[in-house]
C-alpha cells in the first residue's frame, strides 16, 4: 500500500536524522511530501514540502541543511515549501532574511551590499527595501527584487510581495555625508593605502618569523617516518614525513578552526585534518603554507565524507628537508638543453623554476630550447634578469632536408626502360648498419619488366638470433646456421650487381649494411647507380600518407605474399619499380636515370622528409631576429604534421646563430647508431658543436632494440666524442630536462599517457630526463674518465655559452608606435573642433583647460597615433552603419569624447546647449552624474539644455604622469567585429599587422580527467590527495595555441614583425585567416 504524503514526510524526518528539540517541534507535525521531481540526466532531487504554517526559521533552517547531506551520495537537492495559510510579519521577514539573500542570485555586487545593510519592513502588506536614491531603487528593482521575492515564495511566503522606495531623509543624509567626505577622501586613501601596506608587511614578517610549527608531542627525528605508499588500511598510529601541497583552515559554527591540508612524500599522498583547541592552536595553524615540509603523527581512519583514509593529526612539527644542491667544486656546468611547460605537452616546469634553481647551484648561464617554439623567452628574460643569470635563447627545432635523392651516382643518361636492374633487399639482426649483421641477402635481375636471373643467400652471423629477429623476420637459427660467411656472400653479390642498377625500397637502409660490411672486409665500395622506390614514389604522390612497400604493392597490385623475406620484398620492389617509372614518365617525362633527381626539393619535397632535431642558439641579437623568422617559417611555411626546418633556409638564415646535433633524435646520433663512422662524421660537419647525454637518458634505444646494450651506447658515445675532435667541433654533455626534479617524472609520464598512440613516447618506457646538477653530469660521465668529464660537463658547456652575447634582450622595452604623417596636428584639430562646436569659442576655462592637459599628454608621449586608430575604426564602423560602443578607462579622456571614439564625457556633471552653447558645471560634488540633474531650459535661448558628465579624473586613464600606455576598450558589432580587424589591414598593410596569440595549457579539469585515465589504464588505485597532487603536476602546460579576439599587432613602416616575435597560425591552422 501507498504511502500517504504525511507518511513519507516522516519518513524523510528519520532520514534526516534531526535534532530531537528540531523532529518534535509543533510546525511538523502538518507536514507532507507534496512532489519529489528526479532529474535523472543532471542526478538532482527537487523536493516540495507542505505546511499549514510558515516554519520557525531554525526549524526550516534545521531540514534545509541535512537534506543535500543526507543526499550527497545519491544526488543533489533543491528545496520549496507550500504553505497552506502563510501568515507573515516582520519577524518571520528579519528571520529568513539573511538565507533569502544569500540563494538568491542576486551576484555580489551593489544589490547583495544593500540586501546586508539591512532588513525588509511590512508595510501595507508588502515588503520593502529603502534606498537613497533612485537611481539605486531603479537598479535594484531591475537586477534583484524579483529574485529575493521569488526565493520568499520558495520557502513558503507565497503572495509576498517586494517594492524598494526612496528614503527622502536618508538621500539628504548621504548627500552631505558625500559632500563632506570628497574633500577629505584623496587623504584619506594615500594614508590607509599606506596603513594597509604598513599592516600587510608586519602581517607577513610576523608569519615569516614567528618560528617553526610545532603542536603536540615532540616527535623523534631519529625514527625513520613511514612511506604513504605503504599505509593501505586503517592503523592506529603512523608517522609520515612530507611536502604540503595544499591548505586549508576552516571555520566551524563552534567557533573552533579545522586545519585541513594535504601532504606527500612522492610515493603517495594524504589528507590530513586537526580540530583546534584554543588560540595557541589557531596561531599555529596560520604558520602551515604550502611548500613546508612537515612530519606528522596520528591515526588513520576512514573519512565519513570522502570515504578515503584521512590522518587525523595528533602531532605536527616542521622537518628540515635539503634542497637539491650542486657540490661539484670550482666552475659548475650550463645547461644546454633544456625544455619548459611551453614545449607542447612533453615537458613540466615554467623556465623560472630552472632559472631560481640554477642560480642556486651557482651556475652562471642557462638556456630555452623548447621544441618548436619561442614562448617561454618572455618569463626567461624576467626570470633571467631578476636572478643575474645570462639566458641563452635557443629552440629545438625539426630538421629536413630539402629533398632526398631519388637516384645515387645518376649523372649519365641511361634509358630507364631498358636498363638491368638488381633489384634487392636484406635482413638483419637490426636496424644498426654499424652494430647488426646481415642474415638474408636475396635479389632479382631485371630487364625489360621481367625476372632473368635471381640471388639469395643465408648468412651465419655467429650468434643467436634474437626472438624479436625471429618474429619479424621469420628466419631462425636452423636457416642461417652452417650457411656461408659473410664475406663470401658479400663477394658474390658484387659480381651479381656488375653493370646493373641496383633498386631497393628505402635502399639507404639496406645500402648502409652492404657499405659497413664491405668496409670491414676490405671490399670495393659500391660505384652502381642506386634507385630508391620509398623516395620515388614520395616525389610522385607526395599526397600520400603512406609509402609503405605493402601499401604500395596493394595500390599499384603486386604481389607480395612473404614481406619481411628478403626474396619477397626484392620481386615486389621490382615489379613497383617498373609502374613507378611509367608514372615518372608520363606525368614529368622522365625517362632516363639522370632525370630522376630534376624534381628533388621541388614543391612540397620538404613533407616527405623525415625529421631530425636540432639546437640553435641565437648568439647575436641579429642572430634572434634570424631565429625568429626560423621558427615563424616553421610554422607558418613548412608546417607538416610538425614545424620543420628546411636545411637550405637554415643556412640561408645562419648569420648570428650556432647549431648544435641535439639528441638520440638528431641526425648525428642517429647516423653513428644506424649507418656507422663516415656517414655520422659528414652529418656532424653541418654542426657547430656536438652533444651527448647521460646513458640513461638513452635507455629508450635499447628497451627498442635500436642499441644492443651498454657497451655499444657507450662505444656509439665515444665514437661522437672522436669525431668532434678530428672536426675540431666541441662536444658537450646536456641532460634533455624536461622537469626540475627526479619525482617530477610522474607528471610527465601521465601527459604522455594521454596522448595514447598518437605520441612515439608510449612505446617504451621513458627516460629519467631531471635538470642535472655539475655534480650528477660529472658521474654520468665518470665512464670516460675525470679529465674528459670535466671536459664535456663543464669546459664546453661553458665554452658555448661564452659563444653567445650577454645583452641578447627578446622582448622590447619600448613603445613602437606607427608613424602616420600629421596625425598630431590632426588629432589636434578634430578635437578642438568638436570642443568649439559643442562648448563655443572661446571654450570654457573648465573644459580649455582639461583638453589642454590631455592634449600635451597624448602628443608628449607619442599616444597620437593609437588615439587615430582607434578614430579611424570608430568612424568606418559608424559610416557602415553599426554602432560602436567602449568601456572601461577610455570614458575618463575628454580628448577621445571630442575625437569620437568614446560617448562617455568625463568633465563634470554640466549642462550645454546645443544652440547656442551655454554650459554651466556643477564643480562641488553637489551631482554624481549629468544624468541625474533636472531638466531645465537654457536662460539664454529658452532650448532643452543637454544633461551630460561623470567627474572622471584624466589620471584614470593615463596614470599621475599622463605615461601610462592608453588602454581604448571598443565594443564593436559582433557582426562588424573581423571588418574592423581587417581594416587595420588596409590602414597599415598585410606585413605589417597581426592578430595577437594566445597559449591554451592544460586546465584542472583536464589535468585531473589525465590522472584518472592514467590510474585505470596503469590499473592502480590511487588515494583522492594524490590524484591532486598529479593533477596541480599536470596543469599549466601548454597545450594548444590560440587567437586573441580581439588584440592586433601593429608594427611599423621602418620594421617588420620578426624585430618583435616569431609568428604562426592559431592551433597550426594553415587555413586560418590570420
Amino acid at each position: 500500500m501507498a504511502l500517504s504524503q504525511h507518511e513519507m514526510f516522516e519518513k524523510l524526518l528519520d532520514q534526516l536524522d534531526l535534532a530531537a528539540d528540531v523532529r518534535q517541534d509543533p510546525s511538523l507535525t502538518s507536514g507532507t511530501v507534496q512532489n519529489v521531481t528526479i532529474h535523472e540526466q543532471s542526478r538532482r532531487y527537487d523536493f516540495t514540502l507542505g505546511f499549514d504554517a510558515i516554519l520557525p526559521f531554525q526549524i526550516f533552517n534545521a531540514i534545509a541543511t541535512k537534506l543535500p547531506l543526507v543526499f550527497q551520495q545519491i544526488a543533489a537537492t533543491d528545496l520549496s515549501v507550500e504553505v497552506t495559510q502563510p501568515t507573515i510579519t516582520d519577524e518571520l521577514l528579519a528571520q529568513y532574511w539573511q538565507y533569502v539573500v544569500t540563494h538568491a542570485e542576486i551576484g555580489t555586487g551593489i544589490v547583495r551590499e544593500l540586501c546586508e545593510k539591512q532588513v525588509p519592513t511590512l508595510e501595507n502588506d508588502r515588503a520593502v527595501i529603502k534606498t537613497e536614491n533612485e537611481q539605486i531603487r531603479q537598479y535594484l528593482i531591475q537586477q534583484g527584487l524579483g529574485k529575493l521575492e521569488e526565493t520568499y515564495r520558495q520557502v513558503g511566503f507565497s503572495g509576498l510581495r517586494m517594492q524598494a522606495e526612496v528614503d527622502e531623509e536618508q538621500a539628504a543624509q548621504s548627500m552631505a555625508a558625500f559632500q563632506a567626505q570628497r574633500a577629505e577622501e584623496t587623504a584619506k586613501m594615500a594614508k590607509a593605502a599606506a596603513e594597509v601596506v604598513k599592516q600587510q608587511a608586519a602581517k607577513q614578517k610576523q608569519v615569516q618569523t614567528d618560528g617553526p610549527v610545532q603542536m603536540g608531542r615532540q616527535m623523534k627525528m631519529t625514527d625513520a617516518p613511514q612511506q604513504m605508499v605503504t599505509i593501505t588500511q586503517e592503523e592506529r598510529s603512523v608517522t609520515v614525513e612530507g611536502y604540503v601541497f595544499d591548505v586549508e583552515v576552516r571555520e566551524l559554527r563552534s567557533k573552533r578552526q579545522l586545519l585541513i591540508f594535504k601532504v606527500t612524500d612522492y610515493s603517495s599522498s594524504f589528507i590530513a585534518k586537526k580540530f583546534s583547541n584554543g588560540p595557541e592552536d589557531e596561531a599555529m595553524f596560520a604558520r602551515i603554507q604550502k611548500g613546508q615540509w612537515l612530519r606528522v603523527r596520528g591515526s588513520v581512519q576512514e573519512d565519513n565524507y570522502s570515504r578515503e583514509l584521512t590522518i587525523n593529526a595528533q602531532d605536527i612539527q616542521t622537518v628540515s628537508h635539503p634542497d637539491p644542491t650542486d657540490d661539484a667544486e670550482g666552475e659548475k656546468r650550463v645547461e644546454l638543453h633544456l625544455h619548459t611547460n611551453m614545449s607542447q605537452m612533453d615537458a613540466m616546469n615554467p623556465i623560472s623554476d630552472y632559472v631560481k634553481r640554477a642560480k642556486e647551484w651557482g651556475h652562471k648561464a642557462i638556456a630555452v630550447t623548447d621544441h618548436a617554439g619561442l614562448q617561454a623567452y618572455p618569463e626567461a628574460h624576467s626570470a633571467a634578469v631578476k636572478a643575474g643569470l645570462k639566458m641563452l635563447y635557443g629552440v629545438e627545432i625539426n630538421l629536413v632536408d630539402d629533398g632526398t635523392p631519388v637516384a645515387y651516382r645518376a649523372d649519365e643518361p641511361r634509358d630507364l626502360a631498358s636498363a638491368e636492374y638488381v633489384v634487392f633487399d636484406v635482413e638483419t639482426t637490426g636496424l644498426s648498419a654499424v652494430y647488426d649483421k646481415v642474415i638474408e641477402l636475396a635479389a632479382v635481375k631485371m630487364k625489360d619488366g621481367k625476372v632473368i636471373d635471381q640471388f639469395e643467400e643465408m648468412i651465419d652471423p655467429g650468434f643467436p638470433l634474437s626472438e624479436l629477429t625471429i618474429n619479424l623476420t621469420h628466419i631462425t637459427d636452423d636457416m642461417v646456421h652452417g650457411s656461408k660467411s659473410e664475406v663470401d656472400v658479400f663477394k658474390l653479390f658484387q659480381q651479381f650487381c656488375d653493370g646493373a642498377i641496383m633498386v631497393g625500397h628505402n635502399v639507404t637502409f639496406d645500402v648502409g649494411f652492404l657499405d659497413n660490411g664491405y668496409e670491414r672486409h676490405g671490399l670495393a665500395d659500391i660505384d652502381n647507380p642506386v634507385i630508391d622506390t620509398l623516395e620515388l614514389s614520395r616525389m610522385l604522390h607526395p599526397e600520400r600518407k603512406n609509402h609503405k612497400l605493402d601499401t604500395l604493392a596493394k595500390q599499384y597490385k603486386v604481389s607480395l605474399e612473404h614481406h619481411h623475406r628478403a626474396n619477397a620484398d626484392a620481386e615486389a620492389t621490382g615489379y613497383l619499380l617498373y609502374a613507378l617509372e611509367k608514372e615518372a614518365a608520363k606525368m614529368y617525362g622522365m625517362t632516363t636515370l639522370n632525370q630522376l633527381n630534376d624534381r628533388v626539393g621541388a614543391g612540397d619535397a620538404y613533407k616527405a622528409a623525415r625529421p631530425s632535431h636540432a639546437i640553435v642558439f641565437a648568439k647575436t641579437q641579429a642572430g634572434l631576429k634570424n631565429l625568429f623568422k626560423l621558427v615563424s617559417l616553421s610554422n607558418v611555411k613548412y608546417f607538416y604534421r610538425v614545424p620543420r626546418v628546411p636545411r637550405s633556409q637554415l643556412q640561408k638564415l645562419r648569420e648570428g646563430l650556432l647549431v648544435g646535433s641535439a639528441c638520440s633524435s638528431g641526425e648525428v646520433f642517429t647516423a653513428m647508431m644506424q649507418k656507422g663512422e663516415a656517414e655520422a662524421r659528414a652529418k656532424a660537419s653541418f654542426y657547430d658543436y656536438l652533444e651527448v647525454q647521460p646513458l640513461p637518458v638513452y635507455q629508450p634505444l635499447i628497451e627498442a632494440g635500436l642499441i644492443k646494450g651498454e657497451a655499444h651506447l657507450k662505444d656509439i658515445i665515444q665514437k661522437v666524442i672522436k669525431i668532434g675532435s678530428e672536426l675540431e667541433k666541441p662536444v658537450v654533455a646536456t641532460g634533455d630536462a624536461h622537469y626540475l626534479d627526479q619525482h617530477d617524472a610522474i607528471y610527465r609520464q601521465i601527459l604522455i599517457h594521454s596522448q595514447g598512440g598518437a605520441n612515439p613516447l608510449n612505446r617504451h618506457s621513458l627516460p629519467d630526463v631531471h635538470f642535472r646538477s655539475t655534480s650528477e653530469m660529472l658521474t654520468d660521465f665518470s665512464w670516460l674518465g675525470e679529465e674528459k668529464a670535466h671536459e664535456l660537463v663543464v669546459d664546453n658547456s661553458n665554452l658555448i655559452a661564452n659563444w653567445v652575447d650577454d645583452d641578447i634582450t627578446p622582448v622590447k622595452d619600448k613603445l613602437y608606435t606607427p608613424e602616420v604623417p600629421g596625425v598630431e596636428e590632426n588629432l589636434k584639430h578634430d578635437v578642438m573642433t568638436t570642443a568649439h562646436e559643442l562648448y563655443g569659442d572661446p571654450l570654457p576655462d573648465i573644459v580649455a583647460q582639461r583638453l589642454d592637459k590631455e592634449l600635451k599628454s597624448i602628443i608628449g608621449n607619442g599616444f597620437s597615433v593609437i588615439y587615430n586608430i582607434a578614430q579611424r575604426l570608430v568612424l568606418k564602423s559608424n559610416k557602415d552603419g553599426y554602432l560602436v560602443g567602449s568601456r572601461g578607462s577610455v570614458g575618463s579622456s575628454l580628448a577621445a569624447t571630442m575625437a569620437g571614439i568614446t560617448e562617455v564625457n568625463p568633465l563634470p556633471p554640466h549642462y550645454r546647449c546645443p544652440n547656442c552653447q551655454y554650459s554651466e558645471f556643477f564643480t562641488h560634488g553637489e551631482i554624481g552624474s549629468g544624468f541625474d540633474l533636472p531638466d531645465k531650459q537654457c536662460p539664454k535661448c529658452g532650448a532643452d539644455l543637454h544633461k551630460d558628465g561623470h567627474d572622471i579624473p584624466f589620471e584614470t586613464f593615463l596614470g599621475f604622469h599622463g605615461d601610462k600606455v592608453p588602454d581604448i576598450d571598443l565594443n564593436f558589432s559582433g557582426d562588424y567585429q573581423p571588418i574592423a580587424h581587417n581594416y587595420i589591414k588596409v590602414m597599415f598593410g598585410e606585413d605589417h599587422s597581426f592578430r595577437a596569440g594566445t597559449i591554451g595549457t592544460v586546465a584542472d579539469k583536464t589535468a585531473y580527467g589525465y590522472v584518472k585515465a592514467y590510474e585505470r589504464d596503469t590499473g592502480q588505485q590511487l588515494r583522492g590527495a594524490e590524484i591532486d597532487r598529479l593533477a596541480q603536476g599536470d596543469t599549466g602546460v601548454k597545450r594548444t595555441t590560440g587567437q586573441h579576439p580581439a588584440g592586433i599587432l601593429i608594427v611599423p613602416a621602418d620594421m617588420d614583425i620578426y624585430d618583435f616575435t616569431p609568428i604562426q597560425y592559431p592551433a597550426d591552422d594553415q587555413n586560418a585567416a590570420w
